[in-house]
């Protein structure tokens, strides 16, 4: 074989090489994730706007599109694990999933247990009531009322520092429902969420309370395994560039009708 030969040889081994190691650096590494190449995403699926199913079934919503969205930046196939609330983070610790992606407040003692991605959303907080409700105008008139909440959401955790009576509940609907037929007096929510679910039931004789100068914008992160730091580090990547490109504005607005992706 030929000197000339020999150099073209060497050459195409140098490109292949560096296009297969172009290929691995951009594929996720085998430990961040349960099952190689795709990102196992747990969340509730009935709690609108953020993730629910639309009338053919199909499950949608704004922490659907964001997921999928996260997966292409990953270049990952993305699967949907739904649970109820109350179960959904005991999940992650059975390795159910990878991340768990459902309106979760970045806390100090989640950050604590495990690992939260930058925040890629900023909730705004309201009192839900009957509109005939009178006693129900600010946060400070939940004292000894009967709130339904979930028992480990932000929310119910301010209710009963407030002196609330808490009635649980696995989510918004149950919720709603026990105002509606006057066995729990409100909520504390947040304001995309009752939005979505008063869309979807006009009819129903609740209004809020914008309580959101009492509550600060709560920001929420994506929920991992305090051992995944490699899968934090390309969730924050992800979710930086999708705030860059404007696609958590353009998702923002489509779901809530407003820019929630800042504070």
């Amino acid at each position: 074989m030929n000197k000339k030969v020999l150099i073209l040889l060497a050459g195409i081994i140098v490109v292949i090489g560096g296009i297969f190691g172009f290929a691995q650096l951009n594929q996720p590494k085998k430990d961040e994730t349960i099952k190689p190449g795709t990102l196992t995403v747990g969340l509730e699926g009935t709690y609108a706007p953020f993730s629910y199913h639309d009338d053919s079934g199909k499950l949608v919503g704004y922490e659907v599109d964001m997921a999928k969205a996260i997966g292409k930046k990953l270049n990952m196939k993305v699967t949907f694990v739904q649970t109820k609330w109350d179960s959904l983070i005991a999940g992650l610790g059975s390795n159910r999933y990878d991340a768990v992606i459902n309106n979760i407040g970045i806390r100090p003692d989640r950050e604590k247990n495990y690992r939260m991605s930058e925040p890629y959303l900023y909730s705004k907080s309201v009192l839900i009531k009957r509109s005939g409700e009178t006693d129900l105008n600010s946060l400070a008139d939940i004292k000894g009322k009967t709130m339904a909440q979930s028992l480990t959401s932000n929310y119910g955790q301010v209710a009963q520092q407030k002196g609330a009576n808490i009635k649980a509940v696995a989510g918004i609907v149950e919720a709603m429902n026990l105002i509606t037929t006057n066995r729990a007096d409100g909520s504390l929510n947040d304001q995309g969420a009752f939005a979505a679910w008063k869309k979807a039931n006009p009819d129903a004789d609740l209004t809020t309370v914008d309580i959101s100068k009492d509550i600060q914008s709560v920001p929420t992160g994506v929920l991992m395994n305090k051992k995944n730091a490699a899968l934090q580090k390309d969730m924050n990547k992800a979710i930086s560039e999708l705030k860059k490109d404007g696609t958590l504005t353009k998702l923002s607005k489509k779901y809530f009708g407003m820019d929630l992706s800042h504070d």
